[in-house]
């Protein structure tokens, strides 16, 4: 790998930026996506690889490539540092997400109860969320029960390109923060995003269990499989 080259995907990386590294085989020449201009073909499997986290190979004009997705990590905002999330985060870490547990109420988020490689966050949920500015790589979660704590936090998820959003509640409560939110101004499309009751439906009672069904739902919709209709 060219110096130059080396250089601009070492800095896409440590600026969080997805790139793909594509190499020609015959001769080893290399592009780095989306940052050099590539033929359509190119770039659309670039994309793709980005897109599921997956190396591959592609022909084009008598030339094979080798297309290498370099993303940053999945990452997973947890608000409410409650007993599902201390479940809840070890599984997420596992599973290679960068985790960030947000909670106004310093006794709760310590590192005591959530253990070493958390990002802990004692701001209120929504000047949290700005700053951490959910995109595509990003889950949201709510576990508070609390609208003053959740609600805040939904809004800016909601407007954000987070692929999954979930909340902790029953189909009661999610009514009435349907209502909240609409009259915070968020459409029927955006609330319709909300995973609620969230976690796939396992029956699940203690907190590991929710928290297993929230992981598994992420997970899912990550891998783009297809969900059942809540009842």
């Amino acid at each position: 790998m060219k110096t130059a080259l080396l250089s601009r995907l070492q800095a896409a990386r440590a600026a969080g930026r997805p790139v793909a590294l594509l190499t020609r085989l015959s001769d080893g020449a290399q592009q780095l996506f989306p940052e050099d201009a590539l033929p359509a073909p190119l770039a659309q499997a670039a994309e793709a690889a980005l897109a599921a986290d997956r190396a591959g190979n592609l022909e084009h004009e008598d030339a094979s490539w080798f297309v290498q997705p370099h993303n940053p990590p999945l990452r997973l905002i947890v608000v409410g540092a409650v007993h599902v999330a201390q479940a809840l985060v070890p599984m997420a870490r596992s599973l290679g997400f960068a985790v960030v547990v947000v909670d106004p109420r310093r006794a709760f988020a310590t590192e005591e109860r959530f253990g070493g490689g958390v990002t802990l966050l004692d701001d209120w949920p929504d000047e949290a969320m700005e700053r951490l500015a959910p995109d595509s790589r990003t889950a949201v979660v709510t576990l508070t029960h609390d609208p003053k704590l959740d609600d805040p936090a939904l809004e800016v998820a909601l407007r954000s390109s987070a692929f999954y959003i979930g909340a902790l509640g029953s189909r009661r409560t999610h009514a009435k923060r349907l209502d909240r939110l609409a009259e915070a101004g968020l459409t029927p499309a955006q609330c319709a995003r909300i995973a609620a009751p969230i976690g796939l439906s396992i029956n699940a009672v203690t907190a590991p269990e929710i928290a297993l069904s929230v992981m598994a739902e992420i997970v899912a919709k990550r891998r783009g499989a297809a969900l059942a209709e809540r009842a």
